[in-house]
Order: structure tokens, then sequence, then C-alpha cells
């Protein structure tokens, strides 16, 4: 979850996961935390430059990031 523009331990948790579900290396995984505080129309977009990792991909990690969060808050008691 997002807390004041931060990620959460448990939306930290999510991140990981989705990172190793998306083939992500873990040395990327802060390029992806500012995606979550954007919505979706301020991503950003491949350039066609072969960027390692590419916007793609990181768009694809934040994705599935916000997925897991929410379907961890829709567990919680």
């Amino acid at each position: 979850m997002l807390l004041l523009g931060f990620v959460t331990e448990a939306g930290e948790q999510c991140l990981e996961r989705a990172c190793r579900e998306m083939g992500l290396a873990p040395e990327y995984l802060d390029c992806v935390k500012p995606l979550l505080r954007l919505p979706e129309s301020a991503y950003p977009r491949c350039c066609g430059g072969g960027c390692e990792p590419c916007a793609e991909a990181l768009i694809r990690v934040a994705r599935r990031t916000l997925e897991l969060m929410d379907e961890s808050a829709k567990a919680a008691p």
C-alpha cells in the first residue's frame, strides 16, 4: 500500500513478488516505485532505444504490483 508517497512493508512485499514473477532483476526495484504513485496516463513509454530495463518492463511490474496490492487489501480482515 502507498502511504504519503512511500511504499509500505506490505507494498514492498508485493513489489518484490511482482519483480520475481515478471523476471525483473532486483536491482531495478527502485525504478518501479515512482510508477506506483503515478496514474497510468503518466507512465513513460518505450523510446525504442533498447534501454535496459525497458519502460514497458517496469510498467508491467508496476501493474502487477498494484494488482497484488489490491488482492492483498481485499483479503485483509
